[in-house]
Order: C-alpha cells, then structure tokens, then sequence
C-alpha cells in the first residue's frame, strides 16, 4: 500500500472518523477546520488528541489519541497545506435552506481553497452528500477554474464522488466495516481512490462513475426516509382506528426469513414510527435527489414523484402532531394548552448522542409556543442548544410541570417512573414520542398518557398484562 499525504477538510461527524483512521493506517493526515466562534475549538482538542465528537462513539477517542502521539494526524485551519499533500477529502455540511434548495457556500468555498493549491497528479474527492449532478456542475468548474489544471488524471487532478454511511455512535464501525462506493471520472482517479479505502475499509470497496455514486447516496436515505413515513402513516391509522401500531408492528415482522424461497420471502421489516426524523442526512437528501432530478435530469416523467416528497412531508409533520396529541391529553386531564408549562426530554435527535443536527424538538417547541404553551427543554448530553436554552438536572426539568413529552430515547429516561412524576409535575400527562414508556404502568396510576400510534390505551386495562409485556418499552 502507498502511504499517502491525506487533507481532509472539514472536522465533523464524518471528516474526523474518517481522517483518524486514514492515519491510524499510517498515512499522514491533516485536518482543516475553520477557526469559526461556533466550531474552531475543535482543532485545538484534535491536536491535543480529544475527540470533540460526544455522547458514546467506540473507538474513536483512544484512536485520536494513537495517531496523535504517533504524529500521523494534526489539525489546522491554513488551507496552505494542501499543497503538500496529494488527496484531499472535501467534508464539509451541505444543507438545504427553506425551499429545500441545496445551500453550497461551504463546498463551493472549500473547492476554491482546494483550487488554489492544485497540482497534476493531485486526486480530490468530495465525500460530502451533495444533489446528483453536483461534483460534475458546481465542484470541477471550481477546479478547473482556480487552479487552471484539467480534470482528469495524469495530466490534471484526478476527481471522485465517495460518501460515507457514517451513524452517531458507530462512526469507526460503519467507516470500517461497511461497503465503499467510489464514483470516479476516470480510471486512474478511481485506482487511486480505491487503493486509498482499502486501507481502512474491511467490507469491499465498489468503483462506479460520479453520478451514479451520487444517486445511490441520495437513494440509500430516501428509501429510509420513506420507510420511516410508511411507519407513521400507520402509526396515524392505528390511533383512528383504536389500536396499538407497536403491537402491529411486532405481528407484521414476525413473517420469517424464508431462505428456501427467495424469488418469494414473505420477510417484513417495518420501520418504528416516531416524533419526527432529525439528523443531517435524512432531512435533506431526498430533497437533494429531487433537487438533481429537477436541476439535470434530461426529460421528466409525466407521472409526478409524489411518494418521496410526501413521506417528506409527513416525516417534518410529526412533531406537530406531537404537539396535537399533548393538546389532547391535556384537554382530558381538564387543562388547556395555552399557559400550560411543558417538560420536553431530549434535545438531540439520536438517542445517547449530543447531535443536535435538524432535531424535531425545535420545531415541536416552536409549535408549544405557537399555541401560547411555554417549556423547559432537558438533555443529558447538550449544554447549550444554540438558542434553545437546555436544562442539564431532570428533577428541576420536570417540576411545577404540566405535562411531559419525551422527543428523544435517551437512557436516563428510564428512570422516569409513574411514582416519580407523581411528585413533581402539577398534573398527570405524558406523551411519549419514541416508546419508552410502559403504558400501562402509567395508565394505571391514574395518568393520561398519549403516543404515537397508540390508540386506545383503556384497552390495556382490560387485557392479561401478559399479551403486552413483551411490546411495553419501546423495542428497536
């Protein structure tokens, strides 16, 4: 294997898993992260071997610290160094604004950068999750442009498309241990690229070219993204209709995995429903896709792509849907919503995380106060909220409260009990947004309680405890 001299620009959840084990495979590596009020402490943590990522990620704090010491890995924010190097990996955030247009300042910024220190030889690749059609219209004009070199290995820059399935909590794992896709422009820059991730990469690394790298990017988290909508959408039957989807949900994927019919495996595997989907990916990328479609296509289908915007859709509803089923609770527990005081639990979108990116709180929180209810927002693992103001004790979060919404199934919400809301909240009102809560246990002691898909909790009460103990508790 070549060792290579490594950039990777931009030191975020997917920049920092990747650079540690670039180096940690004995590359050189450096990381260029703007020295920003809101994010430049990170390079002085990085170079101090921190990991600046929190909440639990295996792996790769004592990863830092290795490379660190060996002197393989450091950070910076003078884009001079990339003319030392001869990969640069473009990490930076890609999101889209209101109207659900990609916002490219950062990447278009970085390909500048990255353009005035160009030389032949040199291979870029763009990791970034970006719109179908972006590396090839808006990141090698740049390029080309700045640096005055042509695309294309060996007599200008070699340039790829290769995105990361990165997840908070298993960044190293999911680097490491899943399948790699390089979409590349040519053939030396994709022998490159692939030698390159197989150092670090276990599972097989994939050539295609850019564009269909970068549809199947956009595709793998649409289609979860859709799944997720298709579990809400049930879930939303399943309260009208007076019955549990989690239970529904249990029967529906117990059909098994039949290997000796493949052509015909009766296998189901419903997604859960929950209070909303947040992260940087899934809120975006199917508008990215669509924004590929639109923006380059080359003739458009008479039929209207209705199922990927909708479950778009109705994924940025649940929250407000929370907000509807709190209304109701309240209203049966006699109280109205206006001058209510609401716990909210969980500020970060992924359980036991501090990642905040996209979270469905902020905009159940903006419909609380939209409907004149006020709120105190606690999270484990986020001091501050940028903006939103974070309780850090949960007693102190909960009391003089009128009711409680958990947004996020982080662990220390278990500890919440019948018995101990008992004591702090003015009245009894829970609704649970991610099935963590025993229902029945809250039912019994006299508490209103609501859930997402969870019609008719006064049937619990008349059933053997016994046919829903397996289902109580919110199982992934």
């Amino acid at each position: 294997m070549n060792k290579r001299r490594v950039a990777v620009i931009g030191m975020g959840y997917v920049g920092i898993p990747a650079a540690a084990l670039l180096a940690d495979a004995g590359h050189d590596v450096v990381g260029i992260q703007r020295r920003s009020t809101r994010s430049g402490w990170k390079i002085d943590w990085l170079n101090q071997g921190r990991c600046p990522i929190g909440g639990n990620e295996p792996e790769l704090p004592e990863i830092l610290q290795r490379v660190v010491r060996a002197g393989k890995f450091r950070a910076t924010d003078d884009y001079s160094v990339l003319g030392d190097v001869d990969v640069v990996l473009i990490d930076v955030q890609t999101p889209t604004d209101e109207s659900h247009t990609p916002m490219y300042q950062s990447l278009e910024e970085a390909s500048r950068q990255v353009g005035k220190h160009l030389r032949a030889g040199m291979l870029i690749i763009v990791e970034s999750t970006v719109a179908p059609g972006t590396t090839e219209h808006v990141v090698k004009p740049i390029l080309e442009e700045v640096s005055g070199l042509p695309a294309g290995l060996p007599q200008g820059f070699g340039l790829c498309f290769s995105y990361e399935r990165v997840m908070v909590g298993r960044l190293i794992h999911n680097v490491r241990e899943y399948p790699k896709i390089v979409g590349a422009m040519d053939e030396a820059s994709r022998h490159m690229a692939v030698e390159l991730y197989r150092s670090i990469v276990r599972a097989p690394v994939c050539g295609t070219d850019i564009l269909t790298a970068e549809v199947a990017k956009t595709v793998e988290n649409a289609y979860r993204d859709v799944q997720i909508a298709f579990a809400n959408e049930v879930a939303l039957l399943c309260e009208s209709m007076g019955t549990d989807v989690h239970e529904v949900r249990e029967l529906v994927n117990g059909l098994p995995n039949d290997a000796s019919a493949p052509h015909a495996n009766p296998v189901r595997n419903m997604h859960l429903p929950g209070a909303g989907v947040g992260g940087h990916c899934l809120p975006k990328d199917t508008w990215l896709l669509m924004h590929g479609y639109d923006r380059y296509g080359r003739s458009k289908q008479q039929y209207p792509p209705s199922v990927l915007a909708g479950a778009r859709h109705l994924n940025d509803w649940m929250p407000v849907h929370m907000v509807d089923l709190l209304e109701d609770g309240l209203k049966e527990a006699g109280r109205g919503i206006r001058g209510s005081r609401i716990a909210v639990l969980g500020y970060a979108f992924l359980e036991n995380s501090d990642d905040a990116r996209n979270t469905p709180t902020v905009p159940m929180v903006e419909e609380l106060a939209r409907r004149g209810a006020t709120y105190v927002i606690h999270d484990p693992h986020i001091m501050d909220g940028e903006g939103y103001a974070i309780e850090g004790d949960l007693d102190r979060a909960l009391r003089q409260c009128d009711a409680v919404v958990l947004m996020t199934k982080h662990e220390q919400y278990r500890s919440i009990t019948p018995e101990r809301l008992s004591g702090l909240l003015n009245s009894r009102v829970v609704v649970d947004g991610r099935n963590m809560f025993d229902a029945r246990a809250f039912v019994d002691h006299g508490f209103v309680f609501r859930g997402v898909g969870k019609g008719n909790l006064n049937r619990m009460r008349q059933r053997p405890r016994e046919a829903i103990s397996s289902r109580s508790g919110g199982r992934r």
